[in-house]
């Protein structure tokens, strides 16, 4: 029998889940969950890493005896250390606002066109290389410091066990990564004038980089979309995902990036997978617009769970209003349902007042954005979508499932809610020799997690709403 503990840090919590597996068998539990709590430090919003650190503490501890260990988080974000190896402050939030205006001081330097085909990235403010124009332009100090760089996920191992590693699927997030060779672009590093040696050697999921008390520390899949696509039951060329969480990324797998001018217009991403696939998708705000809606109503005294909130929408009069949940305004943390009544009445839109109002115009425009994204990778791939797979947290919400089969017009399976924590397991298991490959661990998941499907039902009424969303997304 094998014992893997994975941790799984998202936006707003962590968990850690003990797996075991034996003769074919995988069973798993939550050994401990944590919240995840940001707060405002020096001047900026910040993760707060000693209690992160600490958790992670609190779950080796309450796991027992285990035979490896390793940690996926949200992309882009990293620290700096500096040339004792200390680090330059806790990282930066990516919903920071250092990076108001940084997309458009990059571009002097080097233009979308040429960015894009350099790294096949998705341009948007929160990439690292954005976040690093901003260390240099405000924090002059701390730039001529720093002497390493080390993303999320491989800043937890390296204080584990003081691996020194860069994994490739969170470094794919960056955009400073070239998604034809798998190195850093050059010619991008030399315009933003970043040292190549500031990175730490790069290796491929599923490497063992150290060991912490006679466990093997593996470095899976950084990027938790890409340990949630390892754990895809999927073997259908034709299937797309969309791993469902605070961010939504919606895309499909490729055998090689998609480089044309009509990809960087549509504002697609090349990243890498943990199975040498290239995973070319989206990036849309997702339940963070209900997450932060609900911590608003909280703090204006009225306390919702979410299947509160799911029955207020049911409720309310559909396809009445919409958003792009992508417009700049839904990025910081606030008053979201305050924002969702400003852009409804910028857009000359009935303006949703109830709660249950302003919920159905969010379950309802996601359901829209993931079709409007849907039909994006079909023009780029040429690929006709047979199935989407919801995968995270999100498979658990049943109305946005429904919502999204029937909008979308294409069948749902949703889950497994645990994905991204059994991609993370899957990933250690191929590396402790347990497995043959990802697409084992893909049949396994197949044949012993439930799943819910959901079947497109009758859309001429999705049809028309959604004629009246693309008029809203050109506004």
């Amino acid at each position: 029998m094998k014992r893997v503990l994975a941790f799984d840090f998202g936006a707003s919590s962590g968990r850690a889940i003990l797996a075991e597996y034996e003769n074919g068998h995988l069973t798993y539990k939550e050994a401990h969950r944590f919240e995840n709590c940001p707060r405002e430090r020096d001047g900026h919003f910040r993760w707060d890493f000693a209690d992160l650190m600490a958790n992670v503490h609190q779950g080796i501890e309450k796991a027992g005896a285990f035979d490896s260990i390793g940690f996926d988080t949200w992309g882009v974000d990293f620290v700096l250390l500096d040339e004792n190896g200390k680090l330059l402050g806790d990282p930066v939030h990516y919903r920071d606002s250092r990076t108001e205006g940084m997309v458009e001081k990059a571009m002097a330097r080097m233009d979308a066109d040429a960015l894009y085909t350099a790294t096949a990235s998705q341009i948007m403010a929160i990439n690292t290389l954005f976040q690093l124009l901003a260390v240099q332009e405000q924090d002059a100090e701390t730039w001529e410091k720093a002497r390493r760089l080390l993303f999320m996920p491989d800043l937890f191992a390296h204080a584990l066990c003081g691996a020194n590693v860069c994994e490739t699927t969170i470094a794919s997030t960056s955009q400073m990564l070239d998604a034809r060779t798998g190195a850093w672009n050059r010619d991008v590093l030399q315009s933003f004038a970043i040292p190549e040696h500031l990175f730490a050697p790069r290796v491929n999921s599923g490497t063992v980089v150290g060991e912490y008390q006679g466990a093997k520390v593996i470095a899976v899949a950084g990027h938790d979309t890409q340990c949630a696509v390892a754990a895809m039951p999927a073997s259908d060329a034709n299937a797309a995902f969309l791993s469902c969480g605070t961010w939504s990324l919606l895309g499909c797998e490729l055998d090689a990036p998609v480089l044309t001018e009509q990809s960087r217009l549509l504002a697609l991403s090349n990243e890498q997978g943990a199975n040498g696939k290239v995973n070319y998708l989206k990036n849309i705000v997702g339940l963070w617009l209900i997450q932060e809606s609900r911590r608003q109503w909280r703090r204006e005294g009225q306390e919702y769970s979410y299947a509160q909130l799911e029955q207020l929408a049911l409720a309310a009069e559909p396809l009445r209003s919409f958003i792009d949940p992508d417009d700049p305004l839904f990025t910081p943390p606030g008053d979201i349902p305050g924002r969702v009544r400003e852009f409804c009445r910028r857009t000359g839109q009935p303006v949703p007042e109830t709660v249950g109002q302003v919920m159905r115009c969010i379950y309802e425009s996601l359901a829209l954005k993931y079709r409007f994204a849907l039909e994006q990778l079909s023009r780029a791939t040429g690929k006709q979508f047979s199935v989407l797979h919801v995968l995270g947290g999100g498979a658990k919400d049943g109305l946005l499932c429904r919502m999204t089969a029937d909008c979308a017009g294409i069948p749902v399976i949703a889950g497994p809610v645990e994905a991204t924590a059994l991609g993370n397991i899957l990933i250690q298991l191929v590396a402790l020799g347990e497995l043959p490959d990802i697409a084992a661990g893909r049949a396994l998941i197949a044949a012993t997690e439930p799943v819910k499907r959901f079947a497109p039902a009758d859309r001429n009424d999705w049809d028309k709403a959604y004629e009246t969303y693309i008029t809203i997304l050109s506004v």
